[in-house]
């Protein structure tokens, strides 16, 4: 956690705290809190310190485990199994026994716990900033290497994907499966079974993740298709794959695309201006320069070539159909964004840059890397080759 920034950004809310009610599933939780309790806990924030405020049965572990001042439990407000009023009668003791009578929540609070709170005469404001999201995406030395130790096991994991398709066959007339369908031993070799392949080498190195992206063929022209069914040669295969540490729970981010076989002219063209995109993109990346700077650069390289972008048709089905990045760290999607509009970088920065081309009649290509900027420029955490054609 970045604490001298955490002081700064919430010292001047302008209300005595700043009060989360949610799980570790909100990222903000988590980084505040530092405590990875399954149900909704609160985190109270006030004049520099942090108070937690559990159940009895995470008691014992969030005092053990919690980046905290102070851990209380509900017994100590005299509730542990009562019901909705009493519980809320607890939430603004436990306010008020901290020394605050107005408090700040992000806007993705609960808008119940809100009101109680405003019933039970502690003043509730909304934090349009999310300060906390603002706080979170300037990331320590630590929360660098624990993205860069998540960015190798996505590595290990691209490489199994890039196995299976370089150790893939291809049908013929007189194989069962459809001509040009890539097969793993006598069996079409699918999206599904690329993606098992990602997530179990993920598990062996400590990641997990929910969902991946494996498409191939027009499935490959929607940047959140999943993918499914079997994979074809001469066609363009995007993998992206985005795990989280299950120890630190810092997510990674990267994007390969693939062909088994010859693509097609378009697609070699393609895939040779998103490559240029990537570069140009990546040399815009500093600090000063915005994230709408480094979008523009990769807009360029597209526009140049009289394809299609955001930027130029704000209606486009396809050519450049998305941002040019985001930020990273416990979410895999977090500010800043690198996009029209998007705001100044900082060192400490750690985002995601990822030109791409999309047309049904043509495929999908996107490549992906996650760089951190620093106080020169930036460093790039991906060591993974780019490489379309797999051998």
């Amino acid at each position: 956690m970045n604490r001298s920034r955490l002081d700064a950004r919430l010292g001047d809310v302008g209300t005595d705290g700043y009060l989360l009610d949610a799980s570790k599933d909100d990222a903000n939780q988590l980084y505040l809190s530092g405590f990875t309790g399954p149900d909704p806990f609160l985190s109270l924030y006030v004049d520099g310190s942090i108070h937690l405020l559990v159940s009895g049965l995470e008691y014992g572990r969030a005092r053990s485990e919690a980046a905290a001042d102070t851990v209380e439990r509900h017994a100590d407000y005299d509730y542990e199994y009562g019901g909705r009023d009493e519980r809320y009668d607890m939430y603004a003791a436990f306010v008020r026994d901290k020394g605050a009578v107005s408090v700040s929540m992000p806007p993705r609070a609960p808008v119940g716990t809100a009101d109680a709170l405003r019933e039970r005469g502690i003043d509730v404001a909304v934090d349009e900033d999310d300060r906390l999201q603002d706080v979170r995406a300037v990331k320590t030395d630590a929360e660098i290497e624990h993205i860069r130790e998540s960015q190798r096991a996505n590595e290990a994991a691209m490489r199994a994907a890039e196995s299976l398709l370089a150790n893939a066959d291809v049908a013929e007339e007189t194989d069962d499966a459809d001509p040009g369908t890539l097969l793993h031993g006598d069996e079409p070799l699918t999206s599904e079974r690329v993606a098992e392949e990602i997530e179990v080498t993920l598990l062996r190195h400590g990641c997990a993740l929910d969902q991946t992206i494996v498409a191939g063929g027009a499935q490959a022209a929607d940047p959140h298709d999943r993918g499914s069914g079997p994979l074809r040669a001469n066609e363009a295969i995007i993998v992206d794959i985005f795990p989280r540490s299950k120890a630190t729970k810092y997510n990674a981010d990267m994007t390969r695309t693939f062909c088994v076989g010859g693509p097609s002219e378009t697609l070699r063209r393609w895939y040779d201006l998103t490559e240029r995109a990537l570069v140009a993109a990546l040399d815009a990346v500093e600090p000063g320069a915005t994230g709408d700077d480094v979008h523009a650069a990769a807009c360029e390289v597209y526009e140049g070539a009289d394809l299609p972008t955001f930027r130029t048709d704000p209606e486009t089905e396809t050519g450049f159909i998305h941002s040019t990045g985001h930020g990273i760290g416990l979410d895999v999607h977090e500010s800043p964004r690198l996009a029209s509009g998007g705001g100044e970088l900082e060192p400490g920065h750690v985002v995601t840059v990822e030109p791409g081309l999309y047309d049904p009649d043509v495929g999908g290509v996107r490549i992906e890397d996650l760089v951190v900027v620093t106080e020169s420029g930036y460093e790039n955490l991906t060591e993974y080759p780019i490489e379309f054609v797999v051998d």
